[in-house]
Order: structure tokens, then sequence, then C-alpha cells
């Protein structure tokens, strides 16, 4: 079973319209006193979830553990990780493959490695408290069995994790009142977020909602004042385009955008460039006109056999930070290789390590920011 979470599939349409629930109803005064923090703010840890199901990997899973072992050995020199895996077994394989630097749990029940989907979004209020929100996981919009025909039970255990995680926590815990997920949106922890609108304006995700309440509603929970909404792509990739393979913040008033490299097909190269010029004339939350750097991804894939290609997440963006280091990836294009970590590194200050995860950003089409959920120091 060859699972490719981005392959290319007929575009789909969208509809809007309806109106939101009371959770969107969260005060001005609410907002203003709860934010999710920039992810490049002070980590407490580092979350991941350990993939056990053959129902969703088939024959890949030990590509895939051994992927997500590497990494989370990797942010572990650099600050905590805690991986979720579920039941004693699978904690046994995940501690014996991860080694003693990885703390493993088996008392928070997941179904897959996507923790950035599925995981809780951990929010500060600046007088040392934190409490957590989900966005309702639904499996990407269920497109996980519409696109690969997994049964929808299979992600059960992720559909409850934002809660579950939460709860082992002792922290308070609340559901947004849309459906998405963390991979969809970026957040400079200063009041601004940036989203695709294919994500989150998308009945099967929020039916009968429009952008304007589904905007109140995540500016409310992240406690922002300001959306950019970029385009997006339908119906090309499970996530229908996530915002954290092409455009990420470095930090308030600073963004960067991947432009697609020659690997990426046509739809990927247009999305990239519509997402550069719609921030480039942005403003954000406190006024500031965005500064825009660019990186290109790779023109060659050496390691990934020509016709798995046009599916494979080439993209240098969707890295991970942590309190000391970015961790993001390297693709055998030496020149775009060195070029992406030059440009990371400078643009955040800090050194980058970059892993071969070619089975991670292949076979599974996400990447090292989709599979981990800082928890922030409050």
């Amino acid at each position: 079973m060859n699972i490719t979470r981005r392959t290319m599939l007929a575009t789909t349409g969208l509809t809007v319209a309806g109106v939101i629930g009371g959770a969107a109803s969260a005060t001005s005064a609410q907002a203003a006193a709860w934010r999710v923090p920039g992810e490049e703010a002070a980590h407490r840890r580092t979350w991941m979830a350990w993939p056990h199901s053959t129902t969703i990997w088939g024959n890949l899973l030990s590509k895939i553990q051994a992927d997500i072992a590497k990494l989370a050995k990797e942010i572990a020199k650099y600050e905590p990780v805690t991986m979720c895996a579920n039941g004693s077994t699978n904690a046994s394989r995940a501690r014996s493959m991860c080694g003693s630097t990885v703390t493993v749990i088996s008392s928070v029940p997941v179904s897959d490695c996507w923790m950035r989907d599925a995981g809780p979004l951990f929010r500060v209020d600046g007088a040392g408290n934190r409490d957590a929100f989900g966005l309702n996981f639904n499996a990407w919009g269920e497109n996980a069995t519409s696109f690969y025909g997994i049964p929808a039970s299979a992600y059960n255990n992720d559909r409850a994790l934002a809660k579950n995680l939460t709860a082992y926590l002792g922290l308070p815990f609340a559901k947004a009142g849309v459906v998405g997920e963390g991979g969809g949106i970026e957040y400079d922890g200063d009041g601004t977020l940036i989203a695709t609108e294919s994500c989150w304006v998308n009945p099967n995700r929020n039916p009968g909602k429009t952008r304007a309440q589904i905007e109140a509603e995540l500016l409310a929970r992240f406690g922002a004042s300001k959306m950019i909404w970029v385009p997006g792509v339908t119906g090309q990739d499970v996530t229908d385009g996530h915002i954290d393979g092409t455009a990420r913040y470095i930090g308030p008033g600073v963004v960067m955008v991947q432009l697609a490299g020659a690997v990426r097909p046509d739809v990927w190269t247009r999305n990239a460039l519509a997402i550069r010029d719609t921030l480039a004339g942005a403003t954000d939350a406190r006024g500031r006109r965005l500064q825009v750097l660019t990186i290109e991804g790779p023109d060659t894939l050496p390691r990934i056999p020509s016709g798995q290609r046009k599916d494979f997440l080439s993209s240098y963006m969707n890295w991970t930070l942590t309190n000391q280091a970015v961790i993001t990836v390297q693709f055998g294009d030496t020149a775009k290789d060195a070029a992406a970590r030059t440009a990371i590194a400078n643009a955040f200050g800090r050194p980058v390590v970059q892993l071969n995860l070619d089975n991670l950003y292949g076979n599974g089409g996400g990447g090292a920011h989709c599979v981990t959920m800082q928890e922030p120091q409050p």
C-alpha cells in the first residue's frame, strides 16, 4: 500500500455559506489575554507521535518510523522531546528506535504521526498561565478516506488527541468552533495569522461557514486581530494546500516563501507566486508591511525515482524550530540545499540542521513541521 499524502488529484470546488456556532463568540478582551506564541519563542518541549498503523501505512511503516526516530533524536539535542505512542508495545518499539534522549509515553493514544495537525495548540496569557485548544481534526476533511480509501475509524485516536494530550498535562482545554489543522495556519504571536482559503473555507471541513466567520473564530482562538488570507490549492493534495509547505513566519513582520523548483508541478509554482505576491502587498496587525524573503525549492531529487517526484514534498519550509536550531531537510540538490540552509540560518540567526527524511517527505508527503508541535514556555 503506497500512500502518498500529497498525490495529485482532480481539483474540487468550494462553497461558502451559513452561520458559525457560538464557540466563535470569544470577546476581544479574552483574545487579548490569551495568545498562541510564535514558534520562534522559547519552548518547554516538542511533542511528537509514533506511527504504528499498517492500515494507514502498509509496508511503508518501518521506513516512516525510521524517519520519525531520526527527527526525534535530532530535536532532542536542542530541547526535550516527548513521543506519544499507542500502548505499551508501540511505546517499547519507539523507545528502542528513538533512544534514551527521547521520552516516550503510552498513556495518550495516537493514530498516526501528524502531531501538528491533530495535536493541541498551546496558549499563554502573560501571567504564567497556559491552556490549549483543538481544531477538531477530521483527517483533512476526511480526505484520507476519499483519496486513499483509509477507513475513517483509523484516525479515531487522532480525532481526540488534542483533548487527551491536554488532559494528560492537566491544562484547561476548549474545542474551537471550526475544523482544521495546525499545519493550515501560520501565526506570529503578535496579532497576525496567515492561512490558505483552500484549507479552511472548504465544505469538507467547515460547511455552511463563511470566510468571515471562520476568520473571527481563528482570531479569537489564537489571540490575534488580523488574518491574511492567501489562495492555496484545493484537491491537489490531502491537506488542500497547507500553508506550512510554502510560507512561514520567521518572526513578527518577516515571512519566508519558497518558490517552487523545477520538480514541482505547475499548480504549485503558480500557488507559490500568488502567495508571495499577496504577502508582499500585505500589512500585519501592527501596521507593518511584511518583509518577504524567498528561497527556491530543489530542481532535482536525485535519490527519488522520476515517477515519484511530482508528489514529493520538496519543501525546505516545512522546518521545525527548536530552542537552539532549525531542523529542515536536504534533498540531494547540492546547490539548492546549500542556498536554503544559508538563507534560513541568516533569517533566524540559528544553526540549521538538514536531514535526509526522504521517506517522510516522499511516501508520507509531510515534513518535520507536520509531525511536531511545540509546547511554549509560559
